[in-house]
């Protein structure tokens, strides 16, 4: 794809993205029962949710009428490897927005021959809206960003989030948050991993880990991340995040460290 078809894809992502976030915010604190329901154990999806999607997916196609989709609620479109596939994830952190807890996101990437091209987060309650196009950089509201500088683990910032889908392995994951929290400033526990991943690449975290994610919470953050001079890997220090959903990440140094305690306390037991 080429630059001009590539900024387009931004505009409408950007476009999209907001377009949805209008719709979560003017729905925040106003759910009734029937509007939520269960998706599986500890998982929800709500009206908002959907309705999001749907917004969505008809901005893109009304651009982009043969590009594909993954979604987290409908659509599970495969194609050709050439195809342009966006994976999306309509309301990220739905648990907090039931709660009314103020942390969630929208989050759009662009996938193309089984790399992410183009990745939008944007964050609808404080307007900060996160993008990356593919070897152009990272990006927060036009100004661009980049990882955190701090390398040392006693003054970082650690983000995670709790494995709620697989909660047999919560013995597993304590093992590995004792060992981080022993050596680094603190760690946070936001509720949406595509904010995780933004915050790294703007610098605001310096790590980040989590299991059993699905590949609409990592895609556009992920882009974020290495585009923002970050590193991202799986709990194998591959690529493959997207389908294991398993996510080491941070800056380089930061990075190194956390992955060396996530081999040690997860090795074998998470291979999917």
């Amino acid at each position: 794809m080429n630059a001009y078809l590539l900024n387009e894809c931004l505009k409408t992502a950007a476009a999209a993205a907001r377009l949805a976030g209008d719709i979560i915010v003017k729905n925040l604190g106003r759910l009734s029962g029937s509007d939520i329901q269960t998706k599986q154990a500890f998982d929800f999806v709500t009206n908002v949710d959907r309705w999001s999607e749907a917004v969505i997916i008809k901005t893109i196609r009304e651009k982009f009428p043969s590009h594909l989709f993954l979604t987290e609620e409908t659509l599970q479109q495969e194609g050709p490897a050439t195809s342009y596939r966006w994976i999306i994830d309509p309301l990220d952190g739905t648990t907090n927005f039931i709660h009314g807890f103020p942390i969630f996101s929208v989050s759009l990437g662009l996938e193309h021959k089984g790399e992410i091209i183009l990745g939008v987060v944007f964050d609808p309650l404080r307007d900060e809206l996160f993008h990356a196009i593919k070897g152009k950089g990272a990006f927060l509201n036009n100004a661009r960003i980049k990882v955190s500088e701090t390398g040392m683990l006693e003054k970082s910032l650690i983000a995670t989030g709790f494995p709620f889908r697989k909660k047999e392995l919560i013995d597993q994951y304590l093992r590995a948050f004792k060992k981080i929290f022993a050596h680094v400033s603190d760690i946070r526990r936001a509720g949406s991993a595509a904010i995780d991943l933004a915050y790294i690449a703007a610098g605001r975290t310096e790590g980040f880990f989590e299991l059993n994610l699905s590949p609409w919470d990592i895609a556009a953050g992920s882009l974020l991340i290495s585009e923002a001079g970050g590193v991202i890997t799986d709990f194998a220090g591959g690529g493959q995040y997207l389908l294991t959903g398993n996510v080491v990440a941070g800056n380089r140094e930061v990075h190194a460290e956390l992955f060396s305690v996530i081999r040690q306390v997860f090795q074998g037991v998470v291979e999917r």
